[in-house]
């Protein structure tokens, strides 16, 4: 059995499953925003604060965080392995990819929990 150790799952069944797990939550999120901005009327900076301080949202929304980082990682990470062939280069993109994931999930959190 082969492993790499920058493979988010275990193996490709795994991989599989979180890629379609995060794509149901990433759909959830976005039919819970389409309703949200069909109910809402007109949209001012109080409603949207408001929206934004109940704690379903605020855990939905970093939930959905999380899932764009997994699912974005799984497909990053399999064009990589197969579209980039230098290991030197790989690695570094991937670096950059993680790093960039990585800043936006924590720029999300501070922005969503400073509402």
């Amino acid at each position: 059995m082969v492993s790499n150790a920058s493979a988010l799952g275990r193996n490709g069944i795994h991989d599989f499953l979180l890629v379609r797990a995060t794509a149901i939550v990433i759909t959830l999120y976005i039919v819970y925003m389409v309703v949200f901005f069909a109910t809402a009327g007109e949209l001012t900076w109080e409603l949207w604060t408001g929206f934004f301080a109940s704690a379903f949202t605020k855990v939905f929304t970093l939930l959905t965080l999380f899932s764009i980082l997994i699912h974005a990682w799984i497909g990053l990470w399999q064009v990589l392995t197969d579209y980039v062939k230098p290991l030197a280069i790989r690695m570094i993109l991937q670096l950059a990819i993680v790093v960039t994931l990585l800043v936006y999930v924590i720029y999300g959190f501070v922005v969503v929990w400073g509402v």
